[in-house]
């Protein structure tokens, strides 16, 4: 079944869960908590509403669903080109699960059992944090960015290495962004965190818990420049601190 509630101040949400019982309260919560939301129990008909409206503020997720699973629903959004900041929300805690969504360009992945006060908290920082990215940067830089082989492409959030695009998502080419204006020095784990989640976000468990959201942020990242050019070595990694954007082809 498919919810609406008017739009209001904080933000439009798109709630895609299996359980109906979970999902209106959430989406009743999320209403008397200032937002706008919409919500489906599969991911064939989120998709299908989003092709027709537009992308939302943000988008809960659903890990196990029957037809298609989070995961899948997720892809097809970032193939698609929706960028909106996708959130699991599931029963699922095992690590291994957390990793994958991550690397499939999610920004968060939070259980069922937490709070809707905890849930709401986090929500809020990530959308804030977006906010306040994007109004700070927007003046402050050039439109197109080249260094040495790569091309940054901002005003569409478009990257191209060699002159071959890179299939980066939003927050990936904010990391990217990040670590080559500032080539040659070392980037700590949680100023490359914040970029993802937002200023001040705390990860569930801790200092852990925000360096292992960044190395499979920076894993992907990695991957998706050897997919067009194998040799590619210019992310290196300094354990305990965070990464730097080397010239050096040195690994």
């Amino acid at each position: 079944m498919n919810l609406q509630h008017l739009e209001q101040e904080s933000g439009r949400i798109l709630i895609v869960d299996d359980d109906g019982l979970f999902r209106e309260s959430l989406a009743r919560n999320l209403s008397d908590a200032g937002f706008a939301t919409t919500s489906f129990g599969d991911g064939v008909s989120a998709l299908q509403h989003l092709a027709e409206a537009g992308p939302p503020d943000m988008i809960l997720l659903d890990w196990k669903m029957p037809g298609m699973t989070g995961i899948q629903v997720l892809r097809q959004l970032r193939d698609r080109r929706v960028e909106a900041p996708v959130v699991f929300l599931t029963v699922l805690s095992d690590e291994i699960y957390e990793e994958a969504g991550l690397l499939g360009g999610a920004v968060d992945f939070i259980e069922k059992s937490r709070s809707f006060s905890i849930l709401l908290h986090r929500l809020e920082l990530i959308l804030n944090g977006q906010k306040s990215r994007q109004t700070a940067k927007a003046p402050q830089q050039a439109a197109v960015f080249d260094y040495g082989d790569l091309q940054l492409r901002r005003d569409t959030n478009r990257a191209f290495w060699k002159n071959i695009r890179l299939e980066l998502t939003q927050t990936e080419f904010q990391i990217v962004d990040h670590l080559v204006t500032r080539a040659g020095h070392d980037v700590r784990y949680r100023e490359l965190y914040d970029i993802v989640h937002g200023e001040g976000f705390v990860a569930g468990d801790g200092e852990i818990g925000f360096r292992a959201n960044v190395r499979a942020f920076i894993k992907r990242i990695r991957q998706k420049f050897r997919d067009v050019d194998a040799a590619f070595t210019h992310i290196q990694n300094y354990p305990g601190f965070g990464y730097r954007w080397s010239d050096a082809d040195d690994g």
